[in-house]
């Protein structure tokens, strides 16, 4: 069924967290709403930066707007980090339930600016927005500097937007392989004091187990998770073609591989409900 309402800022309200999963493909598409039917939860997919290099977004409005159709449980499609309003724009306009722009990078006022404008255009058309404050860096990209999101600004883009979720930057990294961070409980009290809005943890592969579970009983609505399945997903492809050096035929290749993401998808729902 299709993501009818919001889901996030009701979970954000009772000690649950809605995850999004960045998804590159059917395949683990597929995985993750078959998780969440077993989970009875929720779901969001997410189509990130590289996803869009490899298919339009009105495409992937289309093909996941139709396998959210056809599933138990409400499943939403979420444009995720996407600084360029036009193709916010024509997310809102291909059948997503959400959108994100991200505007970190901006000087705060353009930031403000732009997100005002383009909450009301989504939501002239039922469609939820988050923006992003602070800076949450990619470890793949050579720098990990954070910029921990001020609380000052927080309320300021909660009062002033139309902002339905805010994503924001407490110690979290994107793209972590092979170690973990702590959250920042210090740094994201202060903004739940100043914001009341559902707060969006990215990066959140790279968490410790134990932060996860404290971040149940903040204002956390939504957590991103991208990386760990995407690991999941290539190293067993490898094995797989290592196994059957023989075999041709990607839907064989890939079948183990959409069966690990899939019970990984279900392991990660379940712990945050």
């Amino acid at each position: 069924m299709k993501w009818e309402k919001d889901y996030v800022k009701e979970a954000s309200g009772v000690c649950r967290i809605i995850a999004g999963f960045n998804i590159f493909g059917h395949e683990d598409a597929g995985a993750v709403i078959r998780a969440a039917e077993r989970a009875n939860v929720p779901v969001l997919l997410m189509v990130n930066r590289d996803a869009r290099r490899d298919l339009a977004i009105e495409h992937w409005g289309a093909l996941l707007s139709s396998m959210a159709e056809t599933a138990s449980v409400p499943v939403g499609a979420h444009l995720d980090h996407c600084s360029d309003p036009e193709n916010v724009r024509r997310a809102i306009n291909s059948g997503f339930t959400s959108v994100m722009f991200d505007g970190s990078k901006m000087p705060f006022e353009d930031n403000l600016r732009i997100t005002k404008m383009l909450s009301e255009e989504a939501h002239a058309k039922g469609v939820l927005i988050e923006g992003e404050l602070g800076n949450v860096p990619y470890s793949d990209m050579g720098s990990l500097e954070v910029k921990l999101t001020d609380p000052e600004e927080a309320r300021i883009m909660q009062e002033q937007t139309e902002l339905d979720w805010l994503a924001v930057s407490v110690g979290n990294i994107h793209r972590l392989v092979g170690r973990k961070v702590p959250i920042q409980f210090d740094v994201l009290h202060k903004i739940q004091e100043k914001c009341s809005l559902p707060l969006v943890i990215h990066g959140s592969s790279g968490i410790y187990d134990a932060d996860m579970q404290k971040l149940k009983d903040e204002k956390i609505g939504k957590m991103n998770l991208g990386t760990s399945l995407r690991k999941i997903f290539g190293d067993t492809m490898r094995a797989e073609m290592a196994a059957h050096p023989e075999e041709f035929d990607r839907q064989k290749l890939m079948k183990q591989s959409v069966k690990n993401v899939e019970e990984a998808a279900y392991n990660i729902l379940m712990s945050l409900i």
